[in-house]
């Protein structure tokens, strides 16, 4: 059999010490689990690991955890593949994780990130994650009057928040998601996704005023910042942003909410701007965002970025040729594209998860079964 090194980040609060890694040769097989390889040590060498796991078998999302800087299962992904990862920056030189013992591959087991530490890999999910898929309602609010009997949805709703039902509240998007490393309040990704199962809902009665709510709030679904983190993380598909980006569209452009953060606005400046100009004129994004140069509240925010772009200057990052004059200017076959795309009856959106991906499926090999 195989042969691993197996560090686990050890952390007892009561103990008063500091988090270390501790380190553990195993053989197993490769396709046996990481969370395998843990509960064997944990009932042969040492029964103060602590680790959360329930079914194991990828459903409950109970045991996610780091393995090798990046989030997963531990019961869903094999020791093989996770040997295969190349470990994060943040923590590679303070674990060493390149080559163990004998060169032995290197499988790191981390908590997750952005939630308390309870204890070695058991984060308070209670404390971030169930807090704020609380913050957005995750219930159906019904409509009046109650049919007399069954509900019936369109199939295309359904088939639209079947996505986000996938969640199976394992954390992993809230562990890597940047804007929550940046601002802690962030509603967070897997929150939101779960308010898109409700927002894109037939039966809801409140689709308004749960938009309302989280394009109002300052930490709501303008705080995203596009990172691809919490894409990366799921382990089931759900695109955490992609369902944010769905309540923005929503939001903005169907039901024309313009927030007081300006983050509709600003996501209008950024459409404006290229189809004027091709590429992005930074220049132009801010006033654009506040409705122009002279208007009242983009005088503000013009005046508050002059230190920015006084040390652009500086530092010859700024001419002020490239900021007052625009270089480019879009040609006559993007201005084609947006005004078909924006000339459409309604808008379309693949739903991946669902219909599946535009690729052509692999060939299958010689004997494999279908």
């Amino acid at each position: 059999m195989p042969g691993y090194t197996l560090k686990i980040r050890r952390f007892d609060p009561q103990s008063g010490e500091a988090a270390y890694w501790d380190e553990h040769a195993i053989e197993m097989r490769a396709h046996n689990s990481v969370l395998d390889a843990i509960l064997e040590l944990r009932d042969e060498h040492d029964g103060s690991i602590g680790i959360r796991c329930s079914c194991q078998q990828g459903i409950c999302g109970s045991c996610g955890v780091r393995i090798n800087g990046k989030p997963g299962l531990a019961c869903n992904t094999h020791l093989e593949a996770a040997a295969r990862r190349v470990y994060g920056p943040a923590s590679a030189g303070d674990s060493g994780a390149d080559a163990g013992e004998a060169g032995r591959p290197v499988i790191a087991v981390e908590p997750m990130g952005n939630m308390p530490v309870i204890r070695d890999l058991i984060v308070d999910m209670d404390a971030v994650h169930w807090k704020k898929i609380q913050r957005v309602t995750p219930w159906l609010i019904g409509k009046q009057p109650v049919p007399e009997r069954e509900y019936v949805v369109p199939h295309e709703n359904m088939v639209d928040v079947t996505q986000t039902m996938a969640c199976i509240q394992c954390g992993a998007c809230v562990s890597d998601c940047l804007s929550m490393e940046v601002d802690p309040l962030f509603i967070g990704p897997a929150a939101l996704a779960k308010a898109y199962r409700f927002v894109g809902d037939p039966r809801d009665a409140e689709q308004h005023e749960r938009l309302l709510d989280l394009s109002e709030d300052e930490h709501g679904i303008y705080d995203c910042t596009h990172c691809f983190s919490c894409i990366d993380a799921c382990p089931k598909g759900v695109d955490p942003m992609g369902q944010i980006m769905r309540l923005r569209r929503i939001a903005g452009s169907d039901q024309e909410i313009e927030d007081r953060n300006n983050g509709s606005r600003h996501e209008h400046a950024f459409v404006k701007n290229i189809r004027r100009n091709g590429l992005l004129h930074e220049a132009d994004l801010v006033p654009d965002s506040y409705g122009g140069k002279l208007h009242p509240r983009a005088v503000p925010e013009l005046l508050s970025s002059l230190p920015t772009v006084a040390v652009g200057l500086a530092r010859g990052k700024i001419t002020p040729g490239k900021a007052l004059r625009h270089q480019h200017k879009a040609p006559k076959e993007l201005k084609r594209i947006f005004d078909e795309i924006e000339g459409r009856s309604e808008r379309i959106e693949l739903n991946l998860y669902v219909s599946g991906y535009e690729d052509e499926p692999a060939t299958r090999s010689e004997g494999e079964a279908p």
